[in-house]
């Protein structure tokens, strides 16, 4: 009778099942389809730009050649977009900022001396790396610096940035670093992301004296919490200049610091940002 059915039950449901026959009895065994829901979806916020976003920031940036009298290399920390766009606005109508891949930018200015767009472009080629970006514009040195220390920001840090100041919190009350007390709501906040704290007749105590980072490590994502939670900032946006280009000849105006990454970033790691 099991077999019968077997055999008589459609094209469609036998290729689900699967049979043996141990000891002369016949034993069936349904199995589940697969499922058409599955499917891959990416978390990424950051799309790649592909070829066609490559050609056209190389296309552009050999444009700006062609139109701003000099070229800037410069290096940025702590890039906020927010600071980013106010300094472009304000220079909108002498420069240009260009953001993204370094290969790709290489590519444009020219990595040797018969591929350079113009003759000595691929000394300032070399300076594209770690966190930089190029400016073209029509301002001075001391003008483009200038600008730069006026938009210097500070902000809240981010998990992964080295503290620059060890913070320490005494044993008792639980105040802020302008002196007022900490709300009673955010006890529970506090005790989610390390405090040892408890609430005492509406006054949030801490149990015993709390570390809440040291000075040169690196700041998890829960002591970054607590540092916007005491309205502490150790985030400081900076642009500084680099080299520059101008009338064929290129100048180093400062190098790196210890703390500069030398590696290549990629297309999607420089906040997807081709060209402003």
């Amino acid at each position: 009778q099991r077999l019968s059915g077997y055999r008589a039950c459609n094209p469609e449901r036998r290729r689900r099942l699967h049979t043996f026959q141990p000891q002369n009895r016949l034993f069936v065994i349904f199995t589940m389809p697969k499922s058409k829901r599955n499917k891959v979806v990416s978390m990424s916020k950051v799309k790649s730009k592909g070829k066609e976003g490559k050609a056209s920031l190389i296309e552009h940036i050999r444009e700006s050649i062609e139109q701003y009298p000099r070229v800037f290399v410069f290096r940025f920390k702590n890039l906020r977009n927010v600071a980013l766009k106010k300094l472009r606005e304000e220079m909108t109508a002498s420069s240009r900022f260009f953001l993204g891949s370094n290969k790709v930018m290489q590519v444009a200015l020219g990595r040797d001396e018969t591929t350079a767009f113009r003759k000595n472009l691929e000394s300032l080629s070399d300076r594209l790396k770690g966190f930089t970006g190029l400016l073209f514009t029509s301002l001075s040195k001391d003008e483009v610096e200038e600008m730069f220390s006026l938009h210097e920001e500070m902000d809240f840090a981010r998990p992964g940035q080295k503290c620059n100041e060890t913070v320490q919190l005494p044993e008792g009350p639980v105040m802020m670093f302008d002196g007022t007390p900490v709300a009673h709501t955010l006890e529970p906040k506090l005790r989610q992301n390390g405090m040892p704290t408890k609430l005492n007749h509406g006054v949030v105590e801490l149990i015993a004296p709390f570390t809440l980072c040291k000075e040169g490590e690196e700041l998890s994502p829960k002591q970054c919490s607590l540092l916007r939670t005491f309205n502490t900032k150790m985030a400081k946006f900076t642009l500084t200049l680099d080299s520059c280009f101008e009338a064929g000849n290129v100048e180093i105006i400062s190098e790196p610091g210890d703390d500069s990454d030398d590696e290549d970033l990629g297309e999607d790691e420089q906040f997807g940002v081709t060209f402003l």
